[in-house]
């Protein structure tokens, strides 16, 4: 995990006054540090109410409420105002989509400059575990072979790529 945090905060420099998108934001974890890096502004959005709530409560008490915006909502409903998002990113996100396509399209769509994505490995030791833990828990996972994203990305319309093994991840910069 902390591999493919470094890799998506290196991936977004420059941060200073620049606009991000956090798809999937979780915690917030990224963009509370791009908050703290001088982005001049940090959307992310979550389809769980339980984890903008923290996020919002999170931003107030680090004083990070004036760069840091939370919105409940899924990126394919999502009425963007903020028309100059210059990069979106996913990490812990396409683990769970069926299908990534619309959401791939919709990321290039937003951002001015570039997506950052994170997509699990198909064939690591570890896949065919937390396939079974979470399909038990009624949970779908989807794993991605690098052929699969390469196809993916040229889908969605992205003009060039890179793919890295980062761990059991591929993680993907993928620009407009």
């Amino acid at each position: 995990m902390y591999e493919r945090y470094e890799f998506t905060i290196a991936n977004c420099e420059p941060v200073a006054n620049r606009k991000f998108l956090d798809v999937g934001c979780g915690n917030g974890l990224y963009s509370f540090e791009l908050a703290r890096r001088q982005a001049q502004k940090v959307v992310g959005i979550d389809i769980a109410e339980v984890m903008i709530d923290l996020c919002k409560r999170s931003s107030v008490a680090e004083g990070l409420d004036d760069r840091c915006t939370f919105i409940q909502t899924d990126l394919l409903e999502w009425d963007n105002p903020e028309s100059d998002i210059d990069v979106s990113f996913g990490i812990g996100l396409f683990d769970y989509i069926r299908n990534p396509l619309p959401v791939l399209k919709r990321m290039r769509e937003l951002s001015r400059d570039k997506a950052i994505m994170a997509f699990p490995r198909l064939w690591t030791w570890r896949a065919p575990v937390r396939k079974v833990r979470l399909t038990m828990k009624g949970c779908d996972v989807f794993f991605y072979s690098k052929a699969r994203i390469n196809e993916l990305i040229k889908q969605a319309g992205f003009s060039r790529h890179t793919v890295t093994k980062v761990g059991k991840l591929y993680c993907v910069v993928a620009y407009r």
